[in-house]
Parts: structure tokens; C-alpha cells; sequence
């Protein structure tokens, strides 16, 4: 038996995997989570509404505005509140360059777990960087957003926000080539994610799974287009899937993904106007009246949704977060077992989980 993490570079946090062997060979996984826990669901129960949003970035720190938005758009249906117009495609704008920043992650660390060492990493944190700017720009922080708001936003964005948005997606384009380049016409890249960690579709729908991870395996879920939110319904993007299931896939993925990414902001540029970002007469404190609701929205890493229940009042009954790292993670077993102890490590990186997400 072999014992990895909970402190080791590949698992991206603290996550702890017993790995059963015979030689070389995976005949087991145990994985071990709770590292992370902080109880996050039962502290947004002892605040208002309004004081909950921060703790959706905790959960998600590398996708945050997605995180939000599930959340907010919970509030706004149990408010029975309207979002304007403008609010709406700027929240797009902005969970879609989060997309961006989160796979220009992905493709960094990714790259380190497979051997493509320290080149992919910072060509990734460089083209990160310049979405991280602009994020700072629009919310004032660099990780913790609390932008959103129910009803629309916090503050109007800058005013050279769409001029800065067209700069940031052209210096992503070469970005993105770069990786692309790097990374697919690398020998030894190639070798260890082709074939290895394949899951199937209906084992991956069977887990829960969602996502880059679903979609790799060939099942064409995209909630942006199964049930659009936002204005997903009004723009036009490609569901991009993959044919075998392996790491490789998962890979090709979310490369792909990014191209629509910056297809869906450029349709967005296109559609904003000037406009009101929160309703007339918001409240300043905001309550709401019995009911539950569940809102979900397509982050860059699967499902995230928000199961909320009201019993009327400024703050949630119950509160409860699905998420796609978690459903995503317990497929880790059927991945592994049956293939080689290094490959453990290139199928884990492959998941793109965020453990502060899985324990919350």
C-alpha cells in the first residue's frame, strides 16, 4: 500500500489517496477528503443574504463569479426579483473570462503533473494574469470577488471595461495556441494521457459526473445549453465532447471549451448597452418568503448548484451546495484501478478538483 498526499504536489491541495498495488499496477483506491471542511453551508445559515455571496468564493476560488451567480440567482428566484438587462450580460462576460482563468490554470498545473514541466506553467500564469487584472479591476480583488449581488451587480464596471475585455481575449488567443502547441505535439505529453484514466459514458453519468469530465466521455451535457440561464439561450457556442474518455480527452476539452469561451464574450460585447445593473427599489435589507429553490449554472468544472430553502426572513433555513468536484472525484476509482501507480497522479490532475470546493 502506498499513502499519497494529504501533503503532496499532485494533489492540489489536501487530499489524501491509499493506493492498493501489485508492482506497478493500482488494484485499489481509497480517497480520503475532509482535510478543507470549514463548514461553509451552515455558516451562510447564520448570515443575511447579502453576507453569504463571500463565502460562494471560498467554496470556489477559481471560479468564483460561477459560484455567485448559482447563489444569487437562488436569492432572485425566491426575491422574485428582475435583473436588468445590462446586469445579465455582464455576469456572462465575466463567468466566461472566469472560465478562461480557471482552464489557463488547469492547463499550468497540468502540465507540471505530466511532465511538461515548468514551460506550460508559465506560459498558463501569464496569460492567467492579464484576466486576473482585469478581474481587479472590475471587482477589486484579485480572488475575492463579491461582485455579484441579487438583483444585478455591486458597482458599474470601468469605463474602458469592453476595451479592456477585447484586449484581455486577444492576448488569450495566443495564449491558448501556445499551450495548445506546446502541450499536443509533445511526445512524452502525449504518451502518458492517451489511453490512460478512461471512463466511460455510463459510468461517468452513473457517478454524477459533469462538466469537462462528462462531457470528455462523450455525453453532450452542457447546463448553458440544456437549461439556459443568463442569456446562454441568445448566443451561439459548440458543446464540445470528446470520444474515448482518457486524460487526453479531458485535456482536449477544455482547450476547445476556451475557444468558445471567448466566441460566447464576443457576442456578449456585442449585445451590451447602457442601462440600470440593479433594480428600482432594491432593498437594502433583503428578505424572502417561504419556499426552496435550486439553481444550478455550468462552471468551468461541472454542476454547481445551490439548494436553498426559506422559512421568510434576511437568511437562508437551510443552504446546501452540489458540487461538480465532488461528484467528478468519486469517479477517481474506476479511473485508476487497473492502471499504472504514475498514472494515479496524471488522472487525478486531469479532474481539475478543487478541494476547498469537495470539503467546503
Amino acid at each position: 500500500m502506498i499513502n499519497m498526499g494529504p501533503q503532496h504536489p499532485s494533489t492540489h491541495g489536501v487530499f489524501r489517496m491509499v493506493l492498493t498495488i501489485d508492482g506497478e499496477l493500482v488494484t485499489d483506491v481509497t480517497p480520503h477528503i475532509g482535510y478543507m471542511h470549514r463548514g461553509a453551508e451552515k455558516l451562510c445559515e447564520t448570515m443575511d443574504y447579502r453576507q453569504g455571496i463571500g463565502y460562494m468564493d471560498r467554496t470556489e476560488y477559481l471560479a468564483n463569479f460561477n459560484a455567485e451567480l448559482s447563489y444569487v440567482m437562488a436569492v432572485e428566484q425566491l426575491a422574485e426579483l428582475e435583473v436588468p438587462e445590462r446586469a445579465q450580460w455582464i455576469r456572462m462576460i465575466l463567468c466566461e473570462l472566469n472560465r478562461l482563468s480557471s482552464h489557463f490554470m488547469f492547463l499550468g498545473a497540468f502540465g507540471t503533473d505530466v511532465g511538461v514541466f515548468g514551460t506550460a506553467f508559465t506560459y498558463a500564469f501569464r496569460e492567467r494574469e492579464f484576466i486576473q487584472d482585469l478581474f481587479e479591476e472590475v471587482a477589486g480583488d484579485r480572488l475575492m470577488f463579491a461582485y455579484f449581488r441579487a438583483g444585478g451587480l455591486a458597482w458599474e464596471v470601468p469605463g474602458n471595461f469592453e476595451a479592456r475585455v477585447r484586449e484581455t481575449l486577444e492576448l488569450s488567443r495566443r495564449g491558448i495556441k501556445d499551450l495548445d502547441g506546446l502541450m499536443t505535439q509533445n511526445e512524452i505529453f502525449r504518451a502518458r494521457t492517451e489511453g490512460v484514466g478512461f471512463l466511460s459514458a455510463e459510468d461517468a453519468l452513473d457517478w454524477g459526473a459533469s462538466g469537462p469530465t462528462l462531457r470528455a466521455s462523450g455525453v453532450p451535457m452542457d447546463i448553458r445549453k440544456d437549461e439556459p440561464y443568463l442569456f446562454y439561450d441568445q448566443v451561439d457556442f459548440d458543446v464540445i465532447t470528446g470520444d474515448h474518455g482518457d486524460v487526453f480527452d479531458r485535456f482536449q476539452c477544455r482547450i476547445n471549451e476556451m475557444w468558445q469561451s471567448i466566441r460566447i464574450i464576443e457576442q456578449c460585447l456585442e449585445r451590451l448597452e447602457p442601462g440600470p445593473i440593479v433594480p428600482d427599489r432594491l432593498p437594502r435589507m433583503l428578505r424572502t418568503p417561504p419556499g426552496e429553490v435550486y439553481t444550478r449554472t455550468e462552471a468551468p468544472r461541472g454542476e454547481y448548484g445551490i439548494y436553498l430553502v426559506s422559512k421568510g426572513g434576511n437568511r437562508p433555513h437551510r443552504l446546501k451546495i452540489r458540487s461538480a468536484c465532488l461528484s467528478n472525484l468519486q469517479a477517481l476509482r474506476d479511473m485508476t484501478i487497473g492502471g499504472y501507480v504514475a498514472d494515479a497522479v496524471v488522472v487525478l490532475g486531469s479532474l481539475d478538483i478543487v478541494l476547498c470546493e469537495v470539503d467546503r
